[in-house]
């Protein structure tokens, strides 16, 4: 779906759906109330946010991922597979699986490392102790309480914020912030701004989504499209390289292509002589058969202290079993 505005403003919409959202905050509150946590044999650092839509997290648990390899761990992505099909446990193979099978980011986090799909992130976290892991990184998971938590970390847009700070439909709070972030160990701000984070007193980390070829599209002209959480933060960024961005097409958060919607873009593109381009996390979700003419482009979590990085990847990686839900 597409963040409808009213999730920016107080407005009669948000108003009106505040009650249903207080069933929402309540259906997350009976789900930890009851759970009974998996504690795996590996760590388990989990990368989640307190909103709907795109925030960063899938690049941050990539980075961490590297760094935490680059220290000599073996690391074991864990995805629900969010608009997939496949229940799983299962280790995702590019070979064999699609993107209608597993959703976007675990085909992103695949590129990265062995990657498992489990809509039960408990069978997930078992199915994993097969592969000799010794940290488990869930992308997305902050509102599951299936799995015993050594590190949480929350993502958040550092520009968008919590929006209206009502939950979802009314907002796009997944819960409410305060007791979201008491259950975090820090708070990764991706971009610029400062969203108010109450008295939350763990280490905060800034980040950026960069270009993984900064010069690539720099004087080209493009025309650009995203199904992410918030498109226009591609769109700025592509104008940001110093491309010509002569148009550029917006759709909903994981958006499934239809062959009429590539056939009309790549032939406006080709009207105007420009190059289409879309996210990678878009283009993975593509038939391999229609991503000719369709360029990514790919872009990574870039951290601006990296002693406080190390700092909490010297945490994680002496975690421990704290237990945390």
């Amino acid at each position: 779906m597409r963040a409808p505005e009213f999730w920016k403003t107080n407005g009669v919409a948000a108003t009106l759906l505040s009650p249903l959202g207080v069933l929402y905050g309540w259906s997350v509150r009976a789900r930890k109330a009851r759970s009974h946590p998996f504690r795996p044999k590996a760590r388990v650092v989990c990368v989640g946010n307190l909103t709907a839509g795109g925030s960063g997290k899938t690049p941050t648990a990539i980075a961490l991922a590297h760094a935490l390899a680059a220290r000599g761990r073996k690391i074991v992505f864990l995805s629900r597979g969010y608009g997939g099909s496949l229940r799983g446990p299962v280790l995702i193979d590019h070979a064999h699986h699609s993107p209608a099978q597993t959703g976007d980011e675990p085909l992103l986090l695949a590129v990265h490392g062995a990657t498992i799909v489990a809509r039960d992130r408990e069978q997930g976290a078992r199915f994993s102790e097969r592969l000799d892991a010794d940290i488990i990184v869930m992308d997305d998971g902050h509102q599951n309480f299936q799995i015993a938590k050594d590190v949480s970390l929350i993502v958040v847009d550092a520009q968008a914020g919590f929006g209206n700070g009502k939950l979802i439909p009314a907002g796009p709070l997944r819960e409410p912030v305060a007791p979201g972030l008491a259950r975090a160990d820090g708070v990764v701000l991706m971009g610029d701004g400062r969203p108010p984070l109450g008295s939350f007193a763990g280490p905060i980390l800034r980040a950026r989504l960069v270009p993984t070829a900064p010069d690539a599209l720099k004087g080209r002209s493009v025309f650009a499209f995203a199904g992410i959480g918030r498109p226009e933060k591609f769109f700025a960024m592509l104008r940001a390289l110093g491309a010509n961005v002569l148009a550029a097409q917006p759709f909903p958060d994981h958006h499934r292509f239809t062959v009429f919607e590539l056939s009309a873009l790549k032939e406006s593109a080709q009207k105007t002589g420009a190059l289409l381009v879309t996210t990678e996390k878009d283009y993975v979700r593509l038939d391999p058969m229609a991503r000719h003419d369709i360029v990514p482009v790919p872009v990574h979590a870039a951290f601006n202290d990296i002693s406080a990085l190390g700092a909490l990847l010297d945490r994680i990686i002496g975690a421990g079993n704290l237990g945390r839900p």
